[in-house]
């Protein structure tokens, strides 16, 4: 019981610390000229697509190995198995959506 109490308080306070953080160093990162973090946008841009990639790739791949044997015993539920499928594309959707969002920053 008080092990939780210790994981969560440290999760609280290291929600809290991240929080503060960033708006204490706000200041300091106004002087920096507006293209200085264009690399690091560009690499966070990566990642949002390239993971969300893998991500809907590795989703996708146990998606599909069920639904072919599922289509083997029921045929009838082929359409319901294209709608699985079609899911996790949100995903890389979503991360588009958000390397979008952080190319507009640089």
């Amino acid at each position: 019981m008080r092990r939780a109490v210790l994981t969560v308080l440290g999760v609280v306070i290291l929600t809290l610390a991240f929080a503060v953080l960033p708006s204490a160093a706000q200041e300091e990162q106004a002087a920096q000229p507006a293209g200085a973090n264009a690399g690091l946008l560009g690499l966070a841009a990566a990642l949002a697509v390239g993971l969300g990639a893998i991500g809907t790739a590795w989703a996708q791949s146990r998606i599909g190995a069920a639904a072919a044997g599922a289509i083997a015993e029921r045929p009838e539920i082929g359409g319901l198995m294209l709608v699985f499928l079609a899911l996790p594309e949100t995903l890389v959707i979503l991360g588009f959506l958000i390397a979008f969002f952080i190319i507009g920053r640089i």
